[in-house]
């Protein structure tokens, strides 16, 4: 399973709580990529309910591990 921050952000709009199968549906009926249909199908499924992309991929960077040098705007 190998994702990217495009790859994720195809999960953004998804129906967040979601079971592994409701992902999967969610990422057919959106168009995304085989990739982010095939990491999905690659979870360990053991009836879990992911609140978050961060529950499917702990490393998902947010905010703040970005930099912002909001003096320069």
């Amino acid at each position: 399973m190998y994702w990217t921050l495009e790859l994720a952000s195809k999960l953004e709009d998804a129906p967040w709580p979601a079971s592994k199968d409701e992902l999967i549906d969610f990422a057919i009926r959106s168009g995304a990529p085989l990739e982010v249909i095939e990491n999905l199908q690659e979870i360990e499924d053991e009836g879990d309910v992911y609140e978050s992309i961060e529950d499917i991929w702990p490393d998902y960077p947010s905010k703040d591990d970005f930099f912002f040098n909001e003096d320069e705007y």
